[in-house]
């Protein structure tokens, strides 16, 4: 079992955990304060990320339970039976985060339910040291009623819950579910808690809490909730215009925008005009095409060397069938894990999406913003906003002469994609059909044999 030790013998009450040990994320708060938004938005960050995370969400284990929802009273703590169910389903939940976090490789699990008592949460963190799992509460407190109410029509009413029921039914028993929790909501505390790593996020961002972060995932955790607000707002995403080096078929490089790429730049810069957006902010690269695309919008642009296209390195300024016939193994290593693949002396989509962390932390604290970008950095941009997998990333189509409007709703993204009409060449590479694996490592060896000139000319070890 991965993990940390349970418990000292000096001390038994304190658990010891080694620094790598699994993360055990758990919510805490009323219904309707915005737990499983977090829990989503926490999830698809640190997958992105690199770190395996996945989200249970106790409120689904209960539906799968039981089929058909009658009304709040199953939620009265008097109601013996909704107890007993509802204890069950958590239970469930907790065995299956300690099967993903134990034994299917996870680093994090979130853990998304109200846990509003000390009581329930006492049970979780033992859960937690008999597993060796630390524990970190995200609390959300919201006392805004017109926050609440928003929360409910915008997420609780598209539940299969209410299903049949219609709005003003939905919202009355939804608000009775809410006051079956408050009598015995016990919020986390200064003192009492002060033991436990927490932060608690007060009425939606205006204020936040934190106590004991002890690691770096729970400081990466903190720092990506104290970013993210609810503030309605679009994302347009873009690539420059069609460049020179586009049309011969060339990667990377820094040459201008063509004749068509200049008209993208005129149709692109009308097309914001009519979408009429308050406080729009425009970033660019800092490469020549991105901001040739941005003159044309004749407003003020942010230039962003994080926002430059991935680096090719030795590849850079080649055509596909080049590099293919002048580094063959290098092509055929990239066609079998183009998310980790480094080109020699550049960068990998995995390095891109380290460089691109900032970008994504300050594009949740913005509000409307344009990015005009490069393919490699726009589907990692794209993967993030969508919640695609490391393996779907490199291949997320973004043509040139499209912008895609990204609008942030309660669980996810809606996706608006707008052509602009200026034909522009296909610079998308479709998904080859790979063969037998090649050992990268055999690969790299042998390149420096020859280099070295120490006589050691082997065929590739082939992985099968």
């Amino acid at each position: 079992m991965r993990g940390c030790s349970n418990r000292s013998k000096q001390n038994q009450g304190k658990a010891v955990c080694m620094t790598n040990c699994p993360t055990l994320i758990v919510t805490v708060g009323l219904p309707a304060r915005g737990k499983t938004y977090i829990s989503k938005k926490l999830t698809r960050y640190l997958n992105w990320i690199g770190v395996p995370t996945r989200e249970f969400n106790v409120g689904q284990y209960r539906r799968d339970f039981m089929k058909i929802y009658k009304s709040f009273e199953f939620f009265r703590p008097d109601n013996e039976e909704g107890l007993k169910i509802r204890q069950q389903c958590a239970s469930a939940a907790l065995n299956d985060v300690r099967q993903y976090l134990a034994e299917d490789g996870g680093q994090v699990a979130v853990f998304d339910a109200t846990n509003t008592t000390r009581e329930r949460r006492e049970t979780i963190i033992q859960f937690a040291e008999q597993n060796g799992f630390k524990v970190f509460f995200v609390e959300s407190v919201c006392e805004d009623p017109d926050v609440i109410q928003e929360n409910i029509v915008q997420v609780k009413l598209c539940s299969p819950d209410y299903t049949n029921c219609n709005t003003d039914e939905a919202v009355e028993d939804f608000m009775q579910r809410i006051k079956c929790y408050e009598n015995s909501y016990e919020t986390l505390d200064e003192v009492l808690d002060r033991d436990l790593s927490y932060i608690k996020i007060i009425d939606v961002g205006q204020r936040y809490l934190v106590n004991r972060v002890l690691d770096h995932i729970q400081s990466r955790i903190v720092y990506y909730l104290m970013n993210i607000h609810i503030t309605p707002r679009s994302i347009y995403l873009c690539r420059h215009g069609e460049s020179e080096l586009n049309v011969k078929g060339r990667i990377g490089g820094d040459s201008g925008l063509t004749t068509r790429g200049k008209q993208f730049a005129k149709k692109l810069a009308q097309f914001i005009q009519t979408q009429s957006i308050v406080d729009l902010k425009v970033w660019t690269s800092q490469m020549k095409r991105t901001i040739q695309t941005a003159e044309a919008l004749a407003v003020p642009y942010e230039q962003w060397k994080a926002l430059n296209e991935i680096d090719a390195g030795v590849c850079e300024e080649m055509m596909y069938e080049e590099i293919q016939e002048s580094h063959p193994l290098e092509f055929a290593l990239r066609d079998q894990d183009k998310y980790r693949y480094r080109y020699p002396k550049g960068e990998s989509y995995e390095d891109l999406v380290q460089r691109l962390e900032p970008v994504i932390m300050e594009l949740e604290r913005q509000e409307n913003v344009l990015v005009i970008c490069h393919q490699a950095v726009m589907r990692c941009l794209l993967a993030y906003f969508l919640d695609k997998s490391a393996e779907e990333l490199p291949y997320l189509k973004c043509p040139l002469h499209t912008v895609l409007k990204l609008t942030p709703v309660a669980y996810g993204c809606k996706v608006e994609s707008i052509s602009l009409n200026v034909d522009a060449v296909n610079t998308h590479r479709e998904k080859p059909e790979i063969g037998p694996l090649i050992d990268p490592r055999l690969v790299r060896h042998q390149e420096r044999c020859r280099h070295q000139n120490c006589g050691e000319d082997k065929p590739p070890l082939i992985v099968r």
